[in-house]
């Protein structure tokens, strides 16, 4: 075992250990305290006892979380239902919680039980998403349900995707008063983010239907941990999809993430036979996905199978959640992940949490003139005009106005 290798092996066995203040930089800020009233984080999976399912399911009812039937799933022989929405395939008995902890096993059905119950609501800028080559400088009407179907260990959200949605407080906002609402606040699109979409995948595709037929946009902010059925469903009522590519290995998902590499990629290649614009995000930890041989493989898949134009984020990661004792990536890091990102063919490397800095701004593959600048999430300059560079009349793939 190499010295990279037995500290990322014991980065995860540290997890959040009281060490994180010894490997904080000096002068760099803390970790945000966890707010009051946030969940503890998510203790070891429980026995299933079919009498606490029925009540857990009874309060969620009293609470305004009423049960209502999900969308892809099957009956097996022994009476139980398999969800057939993420790769994850729960199989639940009667009252049994899917990994998502918003699906439940009913008698010979599959129910959600977060359908028009968002937790976080808010209008946020599209470059928050981050999205930079859709209608930038607009406005997106985003939300959220409690639960996530992965465990990412350095989740900037964990208090409300680690959560049962019992455990927080939730909106009751119907799909089509989601899209009044976006209507009236002049919101061009509607982002289903902050969690992952996927779990709440029956609220956001009659959101999203709706949306479509007022004009507005529909912006999925995912984890890519989706099935090509349920993808294929949505896809017409999308017009972007930012997927985390979180690591280029099955390793780093299995022990970080909790889920595998493989579906993400099937995501991704699915996304690219269709007119929904892609954009990826790497946040890239210190120790565990930044070695450049492994970077160096992503790129070049991304440039293989989606092309050369998808806009690709590699972000700044920050000690949070789970993953406390590791210090912020150095943006040196970055900028040299940028380049070798560049040199495999991709015309359009962002760098993410680095606020200020000349790579959040969108450059011309042709002439290399600033074509969108950014500071933040702040537009500073525009020349793009009808889809091409103002300068050299180079086509920039997107959509600007």
């Amino acid at each position: 075992m190499n010295r990279r290798q037995f500290l990322a092996d014991l980065c995860l066995v540290l997890g959040g250990a009281g060490i994180a203040g010894l490997m904080w930089p000096s002068g760099a800020p803390g970790p945000s305290p966890t707010p009051a009233g946030s969940p503890a984080p998510p203790a070891a999976a429980e026995r299933f006892d079919p009498a606490t399912g029925r009540a857990r399911l009874a309060e969620l009812e009293r609470l305004g979380f009423h049960p209502r039937e999900a969308m892809f799933w099957e009956k097996t022989s022994d009476g139980r239902v398999r969800c057939l929405l993420c790769p994850k395939f729960c199989t639940l008995r009667p009252y049994e919680r899917g990994n998502c902890r918003v699906r439940f096993g009913l008698e010979n059905r599959l129910v959600t039980v977060v359908y028009g119950r968002p937790c976080s609501v808010a209008i946020d800028p599209i470059e928050k998403k981050p999205v930079f080559h859709y209608l930038p400088g607009s406005t997106s009407f985003s939300l959220a349900t409690a639960g996530c179907l992965l465990s990412c260990r350095y989740c900037q959200n964990w208090q409300i995707s680690q959560a049962d949605p019992e455990s927080l407080e939730a909106y009751d906002l119907a799909p089509a008063q989601v899209v009044e609402t976006a209507a009236a606040q002049g919101c061009r699109t509607i982002a289903y983010t902050y969690t992952e979409p996927t779990i709440f995948y029956e609220y956001m595709f009659d959101t999203a239907r709706l949306a479509k037929a007022r004009g507005i946009g529909n912006v999925v902010v995912s984890c890519g941990y989706l099935n090509p059925e349920p993808l294929a469903h949505l896809a017409p009522f999308l017009d972007v999809m930012k997927v985390d590519l979180k690591g280029f290995t099955e390793r780093f998902y299995r022990t970080v993430c909790g889920g595998t590499l493989a579906p993400v990629l099937a995501t991704l290649q699915g996304l690219a036979r269709t007119k929904v614009l892609i954009d990826i995000v790497t946040l890239v930890v210190p120790t565990l996905n930044d070695d450049e041989p492994t970077m160096t493989a992503m790129f070049t898949w991304i440039h293989q199978h989606l092309g050369p134009d998808v806009s690709l984020f590699l972000s700044r990661f920050y000690p949070t959640f789970q993953l406390r004792n590791l210090p912020p990536t150095p943006v040196a890091t970055l900028e040299r992940l940028r380049d070798l990102a560049l040199a495999t063919g991709l015309r359009y490397v962002y760098l993410g949490n680095v606020p200020g800095h000349p790579a959040e701004s969108t450059y011309c593959p042709g002439c290399h003139k600033l074509l969108i600048g950014r500071v933040g999430y702040q537009l500073t300059e525009r020349h793009i005009s009808r889809g091409a560079c103002a300068f050299c009349g180079h086509a920039i793939p997107g959509v600007w106005e």
